[in-house]
């Protein structure tokens, strides 16, 4: 099985007597409250998802994943991940000296062994994850509000913040034991924000003929607005995999985190992410975690030549369409007949479509997944 981004797969998770005395710890320290989707990093950095983080970034690796997309050690790295904080919440908190994380409940989530304060160039930041400092981007948008203070330092969990999904939660110590039950060596990932229409299917079973196993991992967390609910991405899933997949070809599990919209960094940054599960290869699409027209079509998948390095393979998919005439989903290599007998996979038309009530047709959307969508009274996120 390929080896986590580093060569080894982070635990920061506290257990035992450690626990128990960081559990009375907490209560006497400072404390920063964290949003949902801070905890949601925390989470993930104890449990290895962002492997070989052990912490937020400090500012030498920060300025290094801004300039190089790497961290100062040279591997890569491609997003910051970073805890923002006021000032007065930063005045009153001391490099070499703990404080607690408190989730959004005001319950003690983890320690943070504070090693430095450093502020940061929001504008400058933005143009460089995001290649613009365009306020309308969802991800400059956040990075424009975020406050002004940086926290570096190692973390440590106390607790796991539960979610309404835990039963698709797995950790990739968990993705990893699960793969290897299965007899699975070799495991492509599937990244997704959004409800499965036939083209997602098509390039998942056509990656799949590839590999042992399938490995289907919704991004479950903070959204734009527009974009598919958590549970009706779940239960479509849910759905199509019961009545269209091999069951001991496929499985799913949720990666608990929000979507950045950057574009070709997140792709690798997703890349590093399943690597860390246990897949050796991840499927990359046209305008991977892209939005609006920011990106170039397939800049997701140009900037892998730019890590050869990274150890997990990706896998291309151009353009696929359904051919009425061929009968099937298919793409420009292998299909000869005109545009005229294309039905383009577009996102934003099958929304349309199931907002005005209609059924998409059962070329682009199966009855089932279609079904579950037109059932919830508002499918989208608000």
């Amino acid at each position: 099985m390929i080896q986590p981004h580093g060569g080894k797969l982070i635990d920061r998770v506290l257990k035992g007597a450690a626990l128990e005395e960081a559990k009375k710890r907490a209560g006497t320290l400072p404390s920063v409250r964290l949003d949902a989707e801070q905890t949601s990093d925390v989470e993930n950095i104890a449990t290895g998802v962002f492997s070989p983080l052990e912490g937020f970034l400090g500012e030498k690796d920060f300025r290094s994943v801004l300039d190089k997309m790497r961290l100062a050690n040279g591997l890569a790295w491609t997003i910051p991940v970073v805890l923002a904080v006021d000032k007065k919440t930063a005045d009153a908190l001391v490099p070499g000296k703990d404080a607690a994380l408190l989730n959004v409940a005001g319950e003690p989530a983890a320690i943070l062994h504070l090693a430095e304060k450093y502020g940061f160039d929001r504008k400058e930041t933005a143009r460089k994850v995001f290649g613009t400092e365009d306020a309308a981007h969802p991800g400059v948008a956040k990075i424009m509000n975020m406050p002004e203070v940086l926290l570096g330092g190692t973390i440590d969990l106390i607790r796991e913040t539960p979610t309404p999904y835990q039963k698709y939660k797995l950790s990739p110590l968990e993705t990893r034991k699960l793969f290897q039950d299965k007899g699975w060596n070799t495991v492509v990932g599937f990244q997704t924000r959004n409800t499965p229409h036939i083209g997602h299917e098509y390039v998942q079973k056509s990656a799949l003929t590839l590999v042992d196993g399938l490995f289907i991992n919704p991004v479950i967390g903070k959204k734009k607005k527009g974009d598919y609910r958590d549970e009706v991405i779940l239960e479509s899933y849910e759905e199509l995999i019961k009545n269209y997949y091999v069951p001991e070809r496929t499985t799913m599990a949720i990666l608990m985190m929000e979507m950045r919209y950057a574009g070709p960094r997140e792709a690798i940054f997703h890349a590093i992410i399943r690597k860390n599960f246990g897949c050796s290869h991840i499927i990359i699409g046209r305008d991977h975690a892209g939005v609006g027209s920011y990106y170039a079509p397939f800049a997701a998948q140009e900037i892998f030549a730019d890590f050869p390095d990274l150890e997990i393979t990706p896998l291309f998919f151009r353009s696929f369409f359904y051919c009425k005439k061929c009968g099937s989903v298919v793409s420009d290599k292998i299909c000869p007949h005109g545009k005229e007998h294309q039905i383009q996979f577009r996102g934003t038309e099958i929304r349309d479509l199931l907002l005005r009530g209609e059924y998409p047709p059962a070329e682009l959307v199966r009855p089932e997944v279609a079904k579950i969508i037109m059932d919830e009274k508002n499918p989208f996120n608000d």
